[in-house]
């Protein structure tokens, strides 16, 4: 359903005003201080795509239970730079058509926001795009299960987010949420997610 509260330009407004406002660099270990990564580990960049339609929903992906890592969590599009990508916008767009069929050109890229380093020593950047509505997806059957969206709306809200914990390699690990429905919207994503909502804030 449409978002009657955002209109397409005031939506491209309120977009611009959180990528400008989003702050600094985010990690796996915000929540965690008493985790201290490798300091010899080496970042890979990589880069998702924040796609919202035109009428204020935001693209997500449940990742396939055969997966080896990250099986059943959502996600964006997106995945680790290519020696072949020209930029990380290049690495968000070209991992998006492949994960879910979105076609490269549709997408109008408004900046990115401060990247978000994870516990999996990846470096990544989220790039923020607007892209038409009613869209038709394709799952990539290896990776991704389900294609849904979010209302903006509920991203935005900072009072949707909270904070929880579980064990992960013996120990007490927090994270973000922001859930929706049926769909537990959870660590890095929530995170990324979170540092949008602030820049609305």
């Amino acid at each position: 359903m449409p978002n009657p509260d955002l209109s397409p330009e005031r939506l491209k407004t309120t977009l611009l005003h959180a990528i400008e406002r989003a702050g600094a660099a985010s990690s796996d270990f915000d929540l965690n201080p008493e985790y201290t990564p490798p300091v010899e580990r080496v970042l890979k960049p990589a880069a998702v795509l924040v796609a919202i339609t035109e009428d204020g929903r935001l693209i997500l992906t449940k990742r396939s239970a055969r997966l080896k890592h990250h099986a059943g969590q959502i996600a964006f599009a997106g995945g680790r730079m290519d020696d072949t990508d020209h930029d990380l916008a290049h690495t968000a767009l070209r991992e998006a058509e492949e994960e879910i069929g979105l076609d490269q050109t549709v997408s109008t890229i408004l900046g990115h926001l401060p990247s978000h380093e994870t516990v999996t020593n990846y470096s990544v950047t989220p790039i923020v795009a607007l892209v038409p509505n009613d869209l038709m997806f394709t799952a990539e059957p290896g990776e991704v299960s389900e294609v849904f969206t979010v209302p903006i709306s509920h991203i935005l809200n900072l009072e949707n987010y909270r904070i929880e914990g579980r064990r992960w390699r013996g120990q007490r690990r927090q994270y973000y949420t922001v859930p929706y429905g049926p769909y537990y919207i959870w660590g890095a994503t929530a995170r990324m997610l979170r540092n949008l909502a602030k820049g609305v804030a």
